[in-house]
C-alpha cells in the first residue's frame, strides 16, 4: 500500500476520510486519477482529476457522487483533463453551503474551478440535479464554458413549475418534505434499501418507465460507494435539500439570462420529447439532442459507451 503522502489520495487527513472508498484499491482508476480537496468558503470540496487535454468538468446527480462517472472517465481522460466533482455538502465534500438552490451551488463550483483550480475555459457535463447546477453555471458564467452537456433533467422554470416537477416521481415529493426523509432514512441499511429500490425503478425497464424490472442497475461496488457517502447524516440532509430548493430553482431559472452556449441534451430512452421544451427558455442553443439507447435515468452507468461517444463527439466539435 502506498503511504498517504505518495498516494493518489492526498494528505493523511484526506486518506482517512476516504479510507472506505471504492476506489482505494482501484488500480485502473488510480493509475490516471487523483483525489483532491480545496476549501471554497465554508465548504471543503472533493474532486477527482486526471487525463490530458482540454479541461472537462463533470457534475453528478442524486443519490450519487463523482463516482457515477467511473465507467466513462478513462475514455474521456484520453482526450481531456477530467475534473469530476462532488457537489457542495454531498459525496466526500463536507460543509454547509449558504443554500442548496442550484444558483448558489453553481457559485461554489465556480469558486472551485476558477478561483482554486484556475480554469479559465472548459467543457461542462452535468446529470440529474447536477444539471440544475450546470444550467445555472452556464447562465451565470457563459464565457467560461466552451460547450455544455445536459443529461436527463427537466429544468424547473418558465415551462415547468416546481409543483408539477414534483409530480413526476414519488421520490421528488418525498425528498421535498421537511424532516420526514431524514427520520425515515436514518442509517446505512435504510440508505442501501432506498438506493437499491429507487435506482431500479428509474432504470431502463423499471416501473417508472412502465416496466417490471427488478434487477438493480448499479453494481454492488457502486451501491456500496453511494451508501458509504450518504450514510453521513449531513450528506443525506444535503441530498434532500436539493429537492426542497426546487421552488427557488424555478424562480431563479425563470429569471436567468438565456445563454447561447452550444448544448448537447442526452436523455433516457423515451424522455427526450418531454425534457427538451423545459430547457429552451434558458438554454437557447441545443444543437444536438439524443436519447441514449436502452437506458433509463442512469445514463453513464446503463450505457457508458454511448454516453462517452456522444460527449467526445460533442466536445471535439469546432
Amino acid at each position: 500500500m502506498h503511504s498517504p503522502s505518495h498516494s493518489p489520495w492526498g494528505s493523511s487527513v484526506e486518506w482517512h476520510a476516504l479510507d472506505e472508498a471504492a476506489t482505494k484499491h482501484d488500480a485502473v482508476l488510480n493509475a490516471t486519477f487523483k483525489h483532491k480537496f480545496a476549501k471554497v468558503r465554508d465548504v471543503r470540496m472533493h474532486y477527482v482529476t486526471g487525463g490530458k487535454g482540454p479541461a472537462l468538468v463533470l457534475l453528478h446527480g442524486w443519490p450519487q457522487t463523482w463516482y457515477q462517472w467511473r465507467k466513462i472517465m478513462p475514455a474521456l481522460a484520453r482526450h481531456h483533463t477530467v475534473y469530476a466533482l462532488d457537489l457542495p455538502g454531498l459525496g466526500d465534500s463536507k460543509g454547509n453551503p449558504a443554500s442548496f438552490d442550484k444558483k448558489t451551488l453553481a457559485r461554489y463550483v465556480h469558486g472551485l474551478l476558477r478561483d482554486r483550480i484556475g480554469l479559465d475555459k472548459f467543457d461542462l457535463v452535468a446529470h440529474d440535479l447536477g444539471a440544475g447546477v450546470g444550467a445555472q453555471y452556464v447562465s451565470q458564467f457563459p464565457r467560461q464554458v466552451n460547450s455544455y452537456v445536459h443529461m436527463d433533467y427537466p429544468l424547473p422554470g418558465r415551462k415547468l413549475p416546481a409543483a408539477q416537477f414534483r409530480t413526476f416521481s414519488w421520490h421528488m415529493a418525498f425528498n421535498s418534505q421537511q424532516a420526514i426523509p431524514e427520520k425515515l432514512v436514518d442509517d446505512r441499511n435504510d440508505m442501501r434499501e432506498y438506493v437499491t429500490a429507487f435506482s431500479t425503478q428509474v432504470a431502463y425497464g423499471g416501473t417508472a418507465f412502465g416496466g417490471t424490472r427488478t434487477e438493480p442497475p448499479f453494481t454492488e461496488a457502486e451501491t456500496d460507494e453511494y451508501v458509504r457517502t450518504y450514510s453521513r447524516p449531513d450528506a443525506r440532509h444535503a441530498g434532500f435539500e436539493l429537492y426542497r430548493s426546487l421552488d427557488k430553482d424555478e424562480r431563479d431559472n425563470a429569471a436567468a439570462p438565456p445563454t447561447h452556449t452550444p448544448t448537447l441534451l442526452l436523455t433516457a430512452t423515451g424522455s427526450l420529447a418531454a425534457t427538451r421544451p423545459t430547457l429552451t427558455p434558458m438554454l437557447r442553443n441545443v444543437t444536438r439532442a439524443v436519447e441514449i439507447p436502452k437506458s433509463g435515468h442512469w445514463l453513464a452507468e446503463e450505457n457508458p459507451d454511448a454516453v462517452a461517444r456522444e460527449i467526445l463527439r460533442f466536445t471535439a466539435a469546432p
